[in-house]
C-alpha cells in the first residue's frame, strides 16, 4: 500500500469496521426526504436501519444489521432485506461485491467519503481503504479509454496481519 493510503484496523471478523461515516445527518435526512417522496411510510423498522447505515462507515450484510439491531430492537431478517431493497432501488445504497458470497451493502456517500475495500481470505475481515494516488490512476485512465469513468469499486484481497503471521 502507498504512503498515502488509509486503512482502519478493525476488531470485527466479518464486517468492515473502524472509522464512523463522515456524512452524517445529510445522508439521513437525504433517506428520509427520498423514502417519503416515494410515499413510503415511517417505521420503528426502516428508522433502526437507517440509523445503523448512517452510523457505519463501510458495508454490512443484512445478517450483520440483524444481529446489530438485535440489542436495540426486534427487526426481522425479512425487514431488513425489504428496507435494504428499498433503499436500493432510491439510490441511498448500494451493493458491494466482496467475494465473499454474500452481498454487503452501503450507504451511497458523498466522494469525500469515497473508499475501497480489503478483504482478509483468512479470517474474512473487510477493511476500508481509500487512496489518494490510486484515484489520480483512476482518473488518469478515464481520459485514456474510451468510457467516462463514473463510479468504481476496487477490492483487495490477500491476508491481514493476523492470518499472514
Amino acid at each position: 500500500m502507498s504512503p498515502t493510503a488509509r486503512t482502519v484496523p478493525t476488531t470485527s471478523t466479518t464486517a468492515c469496521a473502524g472509522r464512523r461515516a463522515a456524512g452524517g445527518r445529510d445522508w439521513l435526512e437525504r433517506a428520509e426526504e427520498a423514502l417519503t417522496a416515494a410515499g413510503r411510510r415511517r417505521g420503528e423498522a426502516r428508522r433502526a436501519v437507517l440509523e445503523l447505515l448512517n452510523n457505519q462507515a463501510c458495508a454490512l450484510t443484512a445478517i450483520e444489521i440483524e444481529d446489530a439491531l438485535r440489542t436495540q430492537r426486534r427487526v426481522s431478517r425479512a425487514s431488513v432485506y425489504r428496507i435494504l431493497e428499498e433503499l436500493e432501488e432510491l439510490g441511498l445504497v448500494q451493493r458491494v461485491e466482496t467475494g465473499q458470497a454474500m452481498v454487503r451493502y452501503e450507504r451511497v456517500a458523498d466522494q469525500h467519503e469515497h473508499h475501497h475495500h480489503l478483504v482478509c481470505g483468512g479470517c474474512g475481515v473487510v477493511m476500508p481503504f481509500s487512496d489518494e494516488g490510486l484515484e489520480r490512476a483512476i482518473s488518469s485512465l478515464s481520459e485514456r479509454v474510451p468510457l467516462t469513468v463514473s463510479e468504481h469499486e476496487i477490492v483487495l484481497r490477500g491476508e491481514c496481519r493476523d492470518c499472514a503471521a
